[in-house]
Protein backbone atom coordinates (compact mmCIF):
# COMPACT_ATOMS: atom_id res chain seq x y z
CA UNK A 1 0.00 0.00 0.00
CA UNK A 2 1.07 3.57 -0.46
CA UNK A 3 0.16 6.82 1.25
CA UNK A 4 0.69 10.46 0.40
CA UNK A 5 1.26 13.54 2.51
CA UNK A 6 -0.10 16.83 1.27
CA UNK A 7 -0.16 20.37 2.56
CA UNK A 8 -3.73 21.13 3.62
CA UNK A 9 -4.38 24.89 3.77
CA UNK A 10 -7.01 26.43 6.04
CA UNK A 11 -9.14 29.43 5.09
CA UNK A 12 -12.34 31.11 6.23
CA UNK A 13 -14.53 31.49 3.17
CA UNK A 14 -11.68 31.83 0.64
CA UNK A 15 -10.76 28.21 -0.08
CA UNK A 16 -12.53 28.06 -3.45
CA UNK A 17 -10.87 31.28 -4.67
CA UNK A 18 -7.47 30.09 -3.42
CA UNK A 19 -7.83 26.73 -5.18
CA UNK A 20 -8.88 28.47 -8.40
CA UNK A 21 -5.78 30.67 -8.20
CA UNK A 22 -3.49 27.69 -7.57
CA UNK A 23 -5.06 25.83 -10.50
CA UNK A 24 -4.50 28.85 -12.76
CA UNK A 25 -0.85 28.96 -11.70
CA UNK A 26 0.07 25.26 -11.60
CA UNK A 27 -2.60 23.67 -13.83
CA UNK A 28 -4.15 20.36 -12.97
CA UNK A 29 -7.57 19.31 -11.83
CA UNK A 30 -9.56 21.15 -9.20
CA UNK A 31 -11.96 19.14 -7.04
CA UNK A 32 -14.15 20.85 -4.48
CA UNK A 33 -16.72 19.42 -2.09
CA UNK A 34 -18.90 21.90 -0.24
CA UNK A 35 -20.33 21.32 3.21
CA UNK A 36 -23.71 20.87 1.47
CA UNK A 37 -22.25 18.28 -0.93
CA UNK A 38 -20.93 16.28 2.05
CA UNK A 39 -24.18 16.60 4.03
CA UNK A 40 -22.21 18.27 6.82
CA UNK A 41 -23.75 21.75 7.05
CA UNK A 42 -23.47 23.25 10.53
CA UNK A 43 -24.29 26.84 9.53
CA UNK A 44 -26.59 27.36 6.52
CA UNK A 45 -24.65 30.51 5.56
CA UNK A 46 -21.57 28.30 5.04
CA UNK A 47 -23.26 25.51 3.05
CA UNK A 48 -21.45 26.42 -0.19
CA UNK A 49 -18.05 26.84 1.45
CA UNK A 50 -15.40 24.18 0.86
CA UNK A 51 -15.26 21.26 3.28
CA UNK A 52 -12.60 19.56 1.17
CA UNK A 53 -10.88 20.70 -1.98
CA UNK A 54 -7.70 20.07 -3.89
CA UNK A 55 -5.70 20.92 -6.95
CA UNK A 56 -3.60 18.07 -8.32
CA UNK A 57 -1.51 18.17 -11.48
CA UNK A 58 0.23 15.48 -13.48
CA UNK A 59 3.47 17.40 -12.81
CA UNK A 60 3.22 16.53 -9.12
CA UNK A 61 1.71 19.72 -7.68
CA UNK A 62 -0.84 18.84 -5.00
CA UNK A 63 -2.45 21.08 -2.41
CA UNK A 64 -5.62 20.66 -0.39
CA UNK A 65 -7.76 23.36 1.21
CA UNK A 66 -10.89 23.92 3.23
CA UNK A 67 -12.94 26.65 4.87
CA UNK A 68 -12.75 26.47 8.65
CA UNK A 69 -16.36 26.57 9.86
CA UNK A 70 -17.43 29.43 12.12
CA UNK A 71 -18.01 26.91 14.92
CA UNK A 72 -14.20 26.54 15.19
CA UNK A 73 -11.82 29.25 16.25
CA UNK A 74 -9.59 30.48 13.46
CA UNK A 75 -7.08 33.29 13.14
CA UNK A 76 -5.19 33.89 9.89
CA UNK A 77 -1.61 32.76 10.40
CA UNK A 78 -2.51 30.55 13.39
CA UNK A 79 -2.77 26.88 12.36
CA UNK A 80 -2.78 27.88 8.67
CA UNK A 81 -2.22 24.30 7.51
CA UNK A 82 -2.67 20.63 8.37
CA UNK A 83 -0.59 17.70 7.20
CA UNK A 84 -2.93 15.31 5.43
CA UNK A 85 -2.11 11.60 5.30
CA UNK A 86 -4.35 9.67 2.91
CA UNK A 87 -4.40 6.06 1.94
CA UNK A 88 -6.69 3.41 0.54
CA UNK A 89 -6.21 0.88 3.35
CA UNK A 90 -8.17 1.57 6.55
CA UNK A 91 -5.96 -0.73 8.64
CA UNK A 92 -2.85 1.12 7.53
CA UNK A 93 -4.42 4.49 8.39
CA UNK A 94 -5.42 3.13 11.82
CA UNK A 95 -1.82 1.97 12.45
CA UNK A 96 -0.46 5.44 11.63
CA UNK A 97 -3.15 7.02 13.82
CA UNK A 98 -2.30 4.77 16.77
CA UNK A 99 1.42 5.52 16.49
CA UNK A 100 0.93 9.27 16.08
CA UNK A 101 -1.56 9.47 18.97
CA UNK A 102 1.10 9.14 21.69
CA UNK A 103 1.19 12.54 23.37
CA UNK A 104 -1.28 14.02 20.89
CA UNK A 105 -4.58 15.80 21.46
CA UNK A 106 -7.41 14.27 19.46
CA UNK A 107 -9.47 16.95 17.72
CA UNK A 108 -11.77 14.57 15.81
CA UNK A 109 -11.66 10.86 16.73
CA UNK A 110 -10.74 8.46 13.92
CA UNK A 111 -14.09 7.09 12.75
CA UNK A 112 -16.35 6.84 9.71
CA UNK A 113 -17.53 10.23 8.42
CA UNK A 114 -20.24 11.19 5.91
CA UNK A 115 -17.52 12.04 3.36
CA UNK A 116 -14.95 9.28 4.03
CA UNK A 117 -14.90 5.68 5.25
CA UNK A 118 -12.45 6.77 7.98
CA UNK A 119 -11.41 10.27 9.08
CA UNK A 120 -9.68 11.76 12.11
CA UNK A 121 -7.71 14.82 13.22
CA UNK A 122 -5.17 15.27 16.00
CA UNK A 123 -2.56 17.78 17.09
CA UNK A 124 0.72 16.14 18.00
CA UNK A 125 2.89 17.06 20.96
CA UNK A 126 4.85 19.44 18.72
CA UNK A 127 1.75 21.44 17.75
CA UNK A 128 1.37 20.00 14.23
CA UNK A 129 -2.22 19.14 13.28
CA UNK A 130 -2.61 15.94 11.29
CA UNK A 131 -5.61 14.77 9.27
CA UNK A 132 -5.67 11.05 8.48
CA UNK A 133 -8.29 9.53 6.22
CA UNK A 134 -9.18 6.81 3.80
CA UNK A 135 -9.32 8.36 0.37
CA UNK A 136 -12.48 8.66 -1.69
CA UNK A 137 -12.61 9.64 -5.34
CA UNK A 138 -14.34 13.03 -5.75
CA UNK A 139 -14.99 14.71 -9.03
Amino acid sequence: MSITTTTHLNFRGDARAALELYQSVFGGDLSAVSYADAHSVQNPAEADQIMWGQVASADGFHVMAYDVPSSRAWEPGVAPFFVSVRGADADEIRRYWDRLADGSTVVVPLAPAPWAPLYGMMTDRFGVTWVLDVEVAWS
